[in-house]
């Protein structure tokens, strides 16, 4: 077990409340339970067209509104609109991860959510994404701060949720509540190139729905 101590978090602003992106259950988890940990009260924002998929995507909007729903915490369940995704990212096919493909993706998720913060008297929002060690802090944090320039008094909170244990507690988590635990980063082209590395090391290719825990 992880025997880190939780922080006590000061959002910016010393709001009380957020606005919480969340791509996925296993990663907002430790975002969560730290945020409360901290007096914190976060609504949570599930806006994830990128996934693929629908299967995948209801898969893990479900596993996300029931960690929500056991803590009690507000979820908004917004429009699954894969297609203006898929004219967001073309041309960009076959970027590899963390590079500019991933960077529209997340401008995108995250214009909606400062849109939702600055309609819902929401001054700061964040996302679950930056504790994933598969993802760039600097470019999530980047396209944050970008979304949330686009509204007078909107911060984006560039808070670095793997430390202070953070990580450890998030796969800690992630077993106790026996999430499903996804094997790609969520769209068609990481499907693709992950079934393309599987494939070269003599393993099947994803199978959606498999759990772990």
């Amino acid at each position: 077990m992880n025997t880190a101590e939780r922080p006590n978090l000061t959002p910016p602003k010393g709001v009380s409340k957020i606005l919480l992106h969340s791509c996925c259950a296993p990663c907002e988890g430790e975002v969560l339970e730290t945020l409360l940990h901290s007096g914190i009260r976060p609504t949570v924002f599930f806006y994830n067209p990128n996934i693929h998929p629908k299967k995948e995507y209801e898969i893990r909007k479900e596993e996300d509104k029931r960690f929500c729903e056991k803590l009690n915490l507000d979820h908004i369940d917004v429009d699954y609109d894969p297609i203006n995704w898929f004219e967001r990212v073309k041309g960009l096919e076959w970027e590899p991860e963390r590079g500019a493909r991933c960077t529209q993706c997340f401008d995108m998720r995250f214009e909606r959510t400062a849109l939702y913060a600055y309609e819902n008297d929401f001054e700061v929002f964040s996302s679950s994404l930056g504790i994933s060690r598969w993802k760039n802090m600097n470019q999530i944090n980047g396209c944050g701060e970008r979304a949330a320039a686009r509204y007078q008094n909107i911060t984006y909170w560039t808070y670095n949720w793997r430390k202070a244990g953070g990580s450890q507690r998030m796969i800690e988590i992630s077993k106790r509540e026996n999430f499903y635990q996804q094997e790609y980063c969520g769209c068609v082209f990481s499907l693709r190139d992950t079934n393309k590395w599987r494939t070269s090391q003599g393993r099947q290719k994803v199978e959606i729905g498999k759990k772990f825990y």
